[in-house]
């Protein structure tokens, strides 16, 4: 009798331990029920429980990383878009994840595809290309405002492709080309003006000293004839040659004539 007693005892310890021990890691809690009831939270470390009394839910703690699919979504300007976003989220509250909602996963990655068309839908083309940053803000407060009654914490959202129509990114491609040239025009005329205007500057210089003008037929000159093969033929101003012809008349009238 004394053997079977023992036996009996035995398999009973064998059948509570494991209703009755539990360890909880150091990212997770447990969420005890006691008779159906909220115990508290519990962990992380050796959780005892009392067997078929309490039951434990265990509650992952770490930052989740919820991949949205491609959702299509008619902007605020009428073109038809495909975005796909990345949501990262994590539990701060395991007695609301496990109490107010069923699966917490589950309803922050319907929240967030909900939340994802609704947002596009009040934006435009041009602030969903060039203003991303901005409804990656948005999007992460409205979705955090509606996860937080579940104990969730919702701390990036992130679009990561924004899949336009064939005809949308062509016409985009001509008016980038179209600004492009309008740059190349603008930065041209620029040009023409400002050697205008050193042209300008040269010539009233060139207009007030006549010397300046001699200089510069003299460097033509030079330069031209850096070219050996090359033959031109150039006038030379009398004007050029005045300086030399005039003390040479002055010499003559002073002497005067030669008798014969």
């Amino acid at each position: 009798m004394g053997l079977i007693a023992l036996a009996v005892v035995v398999v009973l310890v064998l059948m509570l331990v494991p209703a009755a021990v539990r360890i909880v890691k150091e990212y997770e809690r447990g969420v005890v029920f006691r008779l159906g009831k909220f115990a508290g939270v519990r962990g992380p470390g050796l959780i005892l429980l009392i067997p078929y009394v309490e039951s434990m839910m265990r509650m992952d703690l770490r930052t989740v990383t919820l991949d949205v699919p491609r959702q299509e979504a008619i902007t605020r300007d009428n073109v038809t878009v495909g975005v796909n976003a990345v949501v990262y989220f994590r539990v701060v509250n395991p007695e609301d994840a496990v109490i107010r909602v069923e699966n917490h996963r589950l309803a922050t990655h319907q929240i967030s595809q909900t939340t994802l068309r609704s947002v596009l839908g009040q934006s435009e083309l041009d602030e969903l290309l060039a203003q991303r940053e901005r409804i990656n803000e948005r999007l992460q407060s409205i979705i955090d405002e509606h996860t937080d009654p579940w104990g969730v914490k919702v701390s990036v959202v992130e679009i990561k492709d924004v899949e336009l129509p064939d005809a949308m990114k062509r016409a985009m491609a001509r008016q980038a080309e179209a600004e492009r040239e309008r740059r190349a025009k603008i930065i041209h005329a620029d040009g023409e003006y400002q050697a205008a205007q050193r042209l300008s500057e040269a010539g009233a210089i060139i207009a007030t000293e006549p010397a300046a003008l001699q200089l510069r037929y003299l460097q033509t000159l030079t330069e031209i004839g850096v070219e050996k093969n090359t033959t031109m033929v150039f006038p030379i101003p009398i004007d050029l040659l005045s300086p030399f012809v005039t003390p040479n008349r002055r010499a003559s009238d002073q002497t005067g004539a030669p008798s014969t």
